[in-house]
C-alpha cells in the first residue's frame, strides 16, 4: 500500500467517525423535541382518557343492568375525584381534571358523593357529568329515558 492509499484510508475512517457524531447529535435533537411535544400534550391525553373511561363506565352499567335484570349504581365522589361502578374497582379522575354534576333537581353539585341509578329498562336517575381542565370542558350527558350517553 502506498502513501496516498494510506492517507485515503485514514480520511475515510475520520469521515465515518464524523458522520457517526453528526447522526448521534441529530437523534438527540429529535428525541428532545419529541419529548417536549409529548410532555405538552400529556394533560390533554389524560383528560380525553378520563372522559372516555367515565362514559364507558356508564355504558357498562347500562349493559349490566339489562343483562342481569337488576339495578346498577355508579357513585362519583366529587371530593376525592374517584368513581366506581358498584361491585367493580374504584377509578381515579386525574388531579388536573375537575368534575361536577348537573342534577335536574338540585342544580350543580360540586362536592360530596353523587349516585347514578341505572335500571334494567335502560332508564337512568342522575344528571350530566361535566369535566374540565385549564383548556377545555366536556359534558357527559346521559339520557334519562333510554340511557344513551352523549359526549359534548
Amino acid at each position: 500500500m502506498n502513501l496516498s492509499q494510506r492517507n485515503l484510508t485514514k480520511s475515510i475512517r475520520g469521515f465515518i467517525l464524523l458522520e457517526l457524531i453528526i447522526v448521534l447529535f441529530l437523534i438527540t435533537v429529535i428525541i428532545g423535541i419529541s419529548a417536549a411535544f409529548f410532555a405538552n400534550n400529556l394533560p390533554s391525553y389524560k383528560f380525553n382518557a378520563a372522559v372516555r373511561d367515565i362514559s364507558a363506565t356508564v355504558k357498562q352499567a347500562r349493559a349490566l343492568a339489562r343483562i342481569h335484570n337488576e339495578r346498577q349504581f355508579i357513585a362519583i365522589n366529587l371530593d376525592s375525584k374517584t368513581y366506581t361502578l358498584e361491585g367493580h374497582g374504584t377509578k381515579d379522575i386525574p388531579p388536573d381534571v375537575y368534575v361536577k354534576v348537573l342534577d335536574p333537581l338540585s342544580g350543580e353539585v360540586h362536592e360530596g358523593a353523587y349516585h347514578f341509578t341505572i335500571y334494567p329498562t335502560g332508564t337512568v336517575e342522575g344528571g350530566t357529568i361535566v369535566l374540565w381542565n385549564s383548556k377545555r370542558s366536556v359534558s357527559i350527558q346521559i339520557d334519562p329515558v333510554v340511557g344513551t350517553v352523549v359526549i359534548k
